[in-house]
Protein backbone atom coordinates (compact mmCIF):
# COMPACT_ATOMS: atom_id res chain seq x y z
CA UNK A 1 0.00 0.00 0.00
CA UNK A 2 1.01 3.28 -1.03
CA UNK A 3 2.38 5.58 2.40
CA UNK A 4 0.38 8.58 1.24
CA UNK A 5 -2.77 5.75 1.77
CA UNK A 6 -1.60 4.07 4.86
CA UNK A 7 -1.44 7.68 6.54
CA UNK A 8 -5.42 7.88 5.87
CA UNK A 9 -6.59 4.58 6.65
CA UNK A 10 -4.90 4.74 9.58
CA UNK A 11 -6.37 7.72 10.56
CA UNK A 12 -3.10 9.48 11.51
CA UNK A 13 -3.62 12.26 8.90
CA UNK A 14 -7.17 13.23 7.83
CA UNK A 15 -7.22 13.62 4.14
CA UNK A 16 -4.72 11.72 1.18
CA UNK A 17 -4.25 14.59 -0.25
CA UNK A 18 -2.72 16.60 2.65
CA UNK A 19 -0.31 12.88 3.39
CA UNK A 20 0.79 13.59 -0.13
CA UNK A 21 1.66 16.92 0.44
CA UNK A 22 3.81 15.85 3.86
CA UNK A 23 5.35 13.77 1.58
CA UNK A 24 6.57 16.11 -1.41
CA UNK A 25 7.72 18.50 1.29
CA UNK A 26 10.12 16.03 2.98
CA UNK A 27 7.94 15.97 5.98
CA UNK A 28 7.88 12.29 5.90
CA UNK A 29 10.66 9.11 6.32
CA UNK A 30 10.45 5.57 6.57
CA UNK A 31 13.18 3.72 7.95
CA UNK A 32 15.56 6.57 8.72
CA UNK A 33 15.09 7.91 5.03
CA UNK A 34 12.76 10.68 3.06
CA UNK A 35 10.29 9.07 1.33
CA UNK A 36 7.55 9.80 -0.73
CA UNK A 37 4.26 9.31 -1.28
CA UNK A 38 4.31 6.31 -3.81
CA UNK A 39 6.48 4.17 -0.88
CA UNK A 40 5.15 0.52 -0.59
CA UNK A 41 4.63 0.10 3.33
CA UNK A 42 5.30 -2.84 4.79
CA UNK A 43 4.83 -4.32 8.44
CA UNK A 44 7.84 -3.96 10.50
CA UNK A 45 8.70 0.13 8.96
CA UNK A 46 9.56 2.58 11.38
CA UNK A 47 7.64 5.97 9.96
CA UNK A 48 8.70 9.26 11.31
CA UNK A 49 6.45 12.44 10.40
CA UNK A 50 7.38 16.15 11.53
CA UNK A 51 3.78 18.26 11.87
CA UNK A 52 5.80 22.03 13.11
CA UNK A 53 7.90 21.37 15.97
CA UNK A 54 6.47 18.13 16.93
CA UNK A 55 7.27 14.73 15.83
CA UNK A 56 5.55 11.71 15.26
CA UNK A 57 7.58 8.04 15.53
CA UNK A 58 5.37 4.72 14.81
CA UNK A 59 6.13 1.19 13.80
CA UNK A 60 4.12 -0.39 11.22
CA UNK A 61 1.99 -3.47 12.63
CA UNK A 62 -0.35 -4.52 9.70
CA UNK A 63 -1.34 -3.03 6.32
CA UNK A 64 -5.13 -3.02 5.51
CA UNK A 65 -7.10 -1.45 2.79
CA UNK A 66 -9.99 -0.94 4.68
CA UNK A 67 -10.59 -0.22 8.61
CA UNK A 68 -13.33 0.34 10.76
CA UNK A 69 -12.53 4.06 12.84
CA UNK A 70 -11.95 2.40 16.20
CA UNK A 71 -9.67 -0.30 14.77
CA UNK A 72 -7.30 1.92 12.96
CA UNK A 73 -5.19 2.87 15.72
CA UNK A 74 -4.25 -0.92 15.82
CA UNK A 75 -2.36 -1.11 12.49
CA UNK A 76 0.25 1.09 14.02
CA UNK A 77 2.37 1.53 17.71
CA UNK A 78 3.70 4.93 18.60
CA UNK A 79 7.16 5.08 20.10
CA UNK A 80 8.44 7.02 22.06
CA UNK A 81 12.30 8.33 22.11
Amino acid sequence: MRLDKFLKVSRIIKRRTVANEACDTDRVSVNGRVAKASYDVKPGDKVEITFGEKTLKFVVNEVKEHVAKDEAAQLYTVVKE
